[in-house]
């Protein structure tokens, strides 16, 4: 593996956070190359229609949002390289992302590379992902106007999504695989007294079904061995994300969710090493958010790099 050439920030991600991040960099004439492992986009791709972001009223698909964001970053001379981080490592005065094709060594990186949400891992599961399957009901709820939608969980996430989707949907069913929640007291109050809303107790999903859309999923009561089949509109699964995170362990600082830790700059505990997006910990897991996140990380890069002169 050879030594690629040398940038000024190398951003790993090309998700709404790190094309964001790119093209400030980029305007601040800072030699910019992003790598992402995939296709541009990230988390956002998942979601059938994009609804919340401010400017587009009417709503925008996901993959025309994010090609905007591409064509944008690459006007302001961003390079975007298809590559697979794999580890991060101080070089002298740069720091070297070493990817699965080359190596890319920069004065400062911006780690964007985002999360996974956890998947039940049920047949038809990834079929029906948008198509009735949701992980995000801050995305997607006002979709669910007046229908049956169930809830997959049992922690502060999932009872907090439950709560927003009690206000648009008829009908709601929390399915939580123990017999009691373990999210925070209030957010159980909210929900148990809700007369929207009815908890499925130790109960798990086997299938999700449905031809174009989803329609219905199989439960099954673990403790009775029962299964039963529950007709759905909507079903959001909120079982946790899962940070990209692990070619930064011994590195970097992480939380304990396996999340970036940063401060109010999005920098990390490492000179020159900054972070926004879902991979952060102090950043809400939305599209709006991300991209002001990256924003940030872009500006604090630009600081650090002229106090080097």
């Amino acid at each position: 593996m050879s030594a690629g050439p040398s940038y000024d920030v190398v951003i790993v991600g090309a998700g709404p956070a790190g094309l964001a991040a790119a093209v400030y960099t980029g305007r601040a004439r800072l030699n910019t190359l992003v790598l992402e492992k995939a296709i541009p986009g990230g988390q956002i791709l998942m979601t059938d229609w994009v609804e919340n972001y401010p400017g587009f009223p009417e709503g925008i698909a996901p993959f025309e949002l994010v090609e905007n964001f591409r064509k944008q970053a690459e006007k302001f001379g961003a390079a975007i390289v298809t590559d697979e981080a794999r580890t991060l490592r101080r070089q002298e005065a740069a720091w070297v992302v070493a990817g699965q094709n080359n190596e890319y060594a920069a004065r400062a990186v911006i780690i964007a590379t985002g999360a996974s949400y956890r998947k039940l891992g049920i047949p038809n599961e990834a079929r029906l992902t948008g198509k009735g399957i949701s992980y995000c009901a801050t995305c997607d709820a006002p979709f669910f106007r007046d229908a049956v939608v169930a809830v997959v969980g049992g922690g502060d996430n999932a009872l907090t999504e439950a709560v927003l989707l009690a206000k648009f949907c008829r009908k709601l069913y929390v399915v939580h695989r123990r017999d009691r929640f373990r999210a925070i007291k209030i957010l159980q109050e909210r929900v148990l007294s809700n007369l929207k809303v009815e908890v499925l107790w130790n109960c798990v999903l086997e299938s999700a079904e449905g031809e174009s859309h989803l329609e219905r999923v199989m439960v099954r009561n673990v403790k009775e061995d029962e299964t039963f089949p529950l007709p759905l509109d909507g079903l959001f699964i909120s079982i946790g994300m899962d940070p990209h995170t692990e070619f930064l362990k011994g590195v970097i600082g992480l939380n304990e969710w396996g999340e970036v830790k940063v401060d109010f700059r999005m920098a990390t505990d490492q000179p020159g090493v900054f972070a926004a997006g879902d991979v952060a910990g102090a950043c809400p897991k939305q599209v709006a958010t991300a991209i002001g996140a990256g924003v940030s990380a872009a500006l604090s890069v630009n600081e650090y790099l002229e106090s080097l002169g």
